[in-house]
């Protein structure tokens, strides 16, 4: 007598422990311990190359976030602002954001009951010869009663039912954790998209305005050439000079033409680049995107006047990285997922009820004693399953130890990125100031070579000598200049200064 009475007793108190540990918020699996990326503890250290390239680099502030504003461009601010707006990529990024809060909030919908209600109203009739009917051959009993019961006749059901597994072992803890971990993962590459769509429009402008420039610059070389040529070949006909130099002339004219037709694909591939971030076609930003004059071309060198490298403390610019963020995120996640395959290998307990009315007559239906119900809960058991759980335990470790050798190879990558984009924009600094030495020492080179020869003094080489030097001086110093703001736009992009509070797209969530 005493054994039932411990059976019943032992339900109840199953039931409160299994609730007890729920509440508990047990969870098996590591907790995951956010990572502190390396960095060193100043700007000088972690450092490669020839200490000339190291530029003094304030600590105290970062760049702007809307860092091409410092190129004072108004074309490349509506640039910026209209891809912002409309690029695809960029559109994307923020649809797979989105879709990544969706799949959280789907999986943080399990922590609580599931209620379902139901209703039917059936018309049905069963056989004479079913397994229904059948007790009542075997009993002998009137065969009318099997006519009977098998008449038609309506059912009408209503009712509702409810289910709540308890989250004993943390699975659906683990579960809306390694979600969370998916959305800062999404939103570390909506970020990153951000960067590379503001990165990708300034490189591909200064590279259209340089191939504009020294376009310019070189269709100024062509035509003052053809002057000289002109002027040499009226000197040959009047018998002042011979063949000689006219044909060095047209030489030197030919191979500076040859130079022109890759400089103006340059430009239309650039062009087209651009239209291509903005989601336009081929052709739609030409009178954006038209060359400059020279004064215009002077103003903007006037204005474009780079801050001195204000990058913050080392430390705030590895944890500002999309990427690395990203990495964080992933190993986030993978460590989450251990918990889950964990929390399969252990019993589950499900609590369920159902409530509702039954009638095949309508007039009974809502009578009190058609009522229905059950509540009682229902145990799962893993058992045998050929070690698959086991397997994915292993495998979700695995993955957790991969996501963390990503982790620091994309730290010490990405300050091998930093140490690469300052050393080669110092290294272009120095450049810049010796071609503009050299330009003007050319320049100056090829007037006294001119009045020199113009005198008498020299031949016509040393004056085609002093015109090719300067012309390639000026065309050096024009590319040195673009590779300059394109330069400072990898910077940023390298220490991780996405626009943050650029405008989304219209629709989309931040």
């Amino acid at each position: 007598m005493h054994a039932p009475r411990c059976s019943n007793r032992l339900v109840p108190r199953l039931l409160a422990g299994a609730l007890a540990a729920a509440l508990a918020g047990c969870a098996v699996g590591p907790d995951f311990v956010k990572p502190t990326p390396a960095a060193p503890g100043d700007w000088t250290s972690w450092r490669s190359g020839d200490a000339s390239l190291r530029l003094p680099i304030e600590a105290a502030q970062a760049l702007p976030a809307q860092w091409w504003q410092a190129f004072n461009d108004v074309t490349l601010d509506a640039l910026q602002q209209r891809a912002f707006d409309a690029s695809p990529d960029l559109h994307t990024a923020a649809l797979r954001f989105a879709q990544a809060r969706a799949q959280r909030n789907t999986v943080a919908a399990q922590r609580g009951p599931d209620v379902k209600a139901s209703g039917s109203a059936i018309r049905q009739r069963q056989s004479e010869h079913g397994a229904s009917t059948r007790m009542i051959g075997i009993i002998g009993a009137d065969p009318s009663l099997t006519e009977l019961l098998a008449e038609p006749f309506s059912l009408y059901q209503v009712g509702f039912d409810a289910s709540w597994e308890l989250d004993l072992w943390g699975r659906v803890r683990r579960s809306v954790e390694a979600a969370d971990a998916d959305v800062g993962h999404q939103a570390a590459l909506l970020d990153l998209a951000r960067l590379s769509l503001a990165s990708d429009v300034a490189r591909n402008y200064f590279e259209l305005r340089t191939a504009q420039r020294q376009i310019r610059l070189m269709r100024e070389d062509v035509a003052a050439l053809e002057n000289r040529a002109a002027l040499l070949q009226a000197r040959v006909e009047g018998g002042v000079l011979d063949h000689t130099d006219l044909q060095r002339q047209r030489a030197e004219l030919a191979a500076l033409k040859a130079q022109l037709p890759p400089l103006l694909a340059q430009e239309a591939a650039s062009a087209n680049q651009l239209a291509l971030l903005l989601g336009e076609r081929p052709g739609a930003l030409q009178a954006e995107l038209a060359p400059r004059d020279a004064d215009a071309d002077a103003d903007a060198d006037a204005k474009t006047l780079l801050p001195d490298l204000a990058l913050g403390l080392p430390s705030e610019v590895a944890l500002r990285r999309p990427d690395i963020r990203a990495t964080e995120a992933r190993l986030h996640s993978a460590t989450a997922s251990i918990g889950i395959a964990k929390a399969d290998l252990y019993p589950s307990i499900r609590l369920g009820a159902t409530f509702g009315y039954e009638s095949y007559l309508s007039g009974e239906f809502s009578d009190w004693g058609s009522r229905t119900w059950s509540v009682g809960p229902s145990l799962g058991l893993p058992i045998f399953d050929h070690g698959r759980r086991k397997a994915t335990v292993q495998l979700r470790e695995l993955q957790q130890q991969e996501a963390a050798i990503d982790y620091q190879q994309t730290v010490l990558r990405a300050w091998q990125e930093i140490d690469d984009a300052l050393s080669a924009y110092a290294a272009e600094q120095r450049q810049a100031r010796d071609l503009q030495t050299s330009n003007d020492a050319a320049g100056d080179a090829y007037q006294l070579a001119q009045a020199r020869y113009d005198g008498g003094v020299t031949d016509f080489t040393a004056v085609l000598d002093a015109q090719r030097s300067y012309l390639q001086a000026r065309r050096d110093l024009a590319a040195s200049e673009g590779r300059m703001s394109m330069r400072y736009v990898t910077i940023n992009k390298v220490i991780g200064n996405a626009p943050l509070n650029a405008e989304m797209p219209e629709g989309k969530e931040q």
